[in-house]
């Protein structure tokens, strides 16, 4: 069965589909269309600044975005931040469309994109939690991510088209539409409210952004994906910079690059879609050595080997990574208590955002330095030993599905009649332990370690 022919969601699931696919869209047509507009009636500095005006405060107001996604209903801050998007990309076409390029408007409006896109991340995960029984999340992970991927991977296409065919500032004024268009698809959303300790009262914004913290440290295992995660994504910005000019001086030119990272699409979109389907029992130990694969391809640019071993390489990297990305975010919805998902997903994505501009900055510096063999090789090293030892903690190594399943293959598409009959001595409701070969996820997969730190920390 292919993704094109599974049967369609539950209407709630359909309209965060909808809505998360084509915001990816929009988010991926922004910096294209930037980039065209400000060089050509500005330089590579006013470019730089502009960028730099809407990373900045993306990074420093995710941690207060994760308290907000904790503290608010969840849609509502996808919302507002959808529509701040709309606003920004119609106003900045809107200046384009008129002809005039001021740099300093174009900051302002590219902050506020920032800022939008901080309030909007983290609290997605909260709304897919809210939105999508336990017992669905890891199939509708995959299919946000899969959507979100092609997209990403058509918006060059799409922007080039807009561009010549329209210009810049129609273009982002197109944008802004479909940022607009996204939050419609919110209006209606039927969402179960996440169960949170009733104990738990509201405290104020400073208090709660240290609580966040405070439940991000009671994780080991969440830290050193952090860690991991991290180092992979410097990695990663170092084959982005790298791999193309090894590609041109020693692989053939520009084509056999193009040809390297379309696989690597195709893997990444194999792997999103087997996901689901993989007989996993230890996801944190799957989704470790996952991100170890990036190693393959860092090491087989470093050596200059053939480009078909290149591609083989960045394929099974790719693959790895989209098995990597519903497996985590489904355990990150599982594990962490509801009332601080937010925050303590958001102290991920920061790293995620901060580490892969670094190894982009740092790559070609370093290259023209000791050339590129040993900034690939180090990357590789790190990367390597970064994930994989993740291993050694006790919570990554445990059999999920020992205490309790994780789904693994395609999750039913039409969900049991409420009224079909329970097996005698099973307590009705979702996800109920069963023996390895129940197929049900888990309702609660956090350890008796995270459980007793939970408690104590109410307490």
């Amino acid at each position: 069965m292919s993704l094109l022919d599974t049967p369609a969601p539950p209407s709630p699931l359909r309209r965060l589909l909808v809505g998360r696919t084509v915001a990816a869209l929009a988010t991926a047509l922004i910096p294209l269309t930037l980039t065209l507009a400000v060089v050509r009636t500005g330089s590579a500095a006013d470019l730089g600044l502009v960028m730099a005006c809407e990373t900045l405060p993306m990074l420093l107001l995710l941690p207060v975005a994760g308290v907000a996604a904790d503290r608010y209903p969840p849609h509502r801050v996808v919302l507002a931040a959808d529509l701040l998007r709309g606003a920004a990309q119609l106003g900045t076409g809107a200046e384009l469309a008129a002809g005039v390029v001021r740099i300093p408007d174009l900051c302002v409006l590219a902050a506020l994109t920032g800022a939008a896109v901080a309030f909007g991340t983290p609290a997605v995960r909260t709304l897919v939690a809210s939105v999508v029984a336990g017992t669905d999340r890891l199939r509708a992970n995959a299919r946000l991510a899969v959507w979100q991927g092609l997209a990403g991977t058509a918006a060059p296409a799409v922007a080039g088209g807009l561009l010549l065919a329209v210009g810049p500032g129609w273009s982002a004024i197109l944008t802004g539409v479909l940022f607009l268009g996204s939050a419609l698809t919110l209006g209606g959303m039927r969402r179960d409210p996440l169960p949170r300790d009733p104990a738990a009262g509201r405290s104020s914004f400073r208090s709660e952004l240290r609580e966040g913290w405070t439940e991000t440290r009671r994780h080991p295992w969440f830290l050193a994906g952090l860690i991991g995660h991290g180092v992979w994504h410097l990695s990663a910005g170092f084959l982005l910079t790298l791999g193309p000019l090894i590609a041109v001086r020693h692989l053939g030119g520009e084509t056999a690059w193009v040809i390297v990272t379309q696989v690597g699409t195709v893997g990444l979109v194999t792997g999103l879609w087997a996901a689901p389907r993989l007989p996993v029992r230890r996801p944190l130990a799957v989704s470790a050595v996952s991100t170890a694969v990036y190693a393959l391809p860092l090491l087989t640019l470093a050596l200059t080997l053939p480009v078909a071993a290149v591609t083989a390489a960045y394929f099974a990297a790719m693959f790895a990574l989209g098995v990597l990305t519903p497996l985590w975010e489904t355990v990150l919805q599982q594990r962490i208590p509801a009332e601080a998902l937010g925050r303590v997903g958001s102290f991920d994505t920061l790293i995620s955002l901060a580490a892969r501009p670094l190894g982009l900055a740092a790559a070609a510096p370093l290259a023209a330095a000791v050339g590129t063999a040993t900034p690939l090789l180090t990357a590789a090293a790190l990367v390597a030993a970064a994930n994989l030892g993740v291993l050694l903690l006790p919570d990554v190594r445990r059999d999920e599905r020992a205490a309790a399943p994780l789904s693994h293959d395609p999750l039913p598409d039409t969900p049991p009649h409420p009224d079909a009959a329970v097996p005698a001595g099973t307590a009705p409701g979702p996800a109920p332990v069963g023996p390895p070969t129940d197929l049900s996820p888990p309702t609660d997969l956090s350890s008796p370690a995270d459980r007793r730190g939970s408690r104590s920390s109410r307490r």
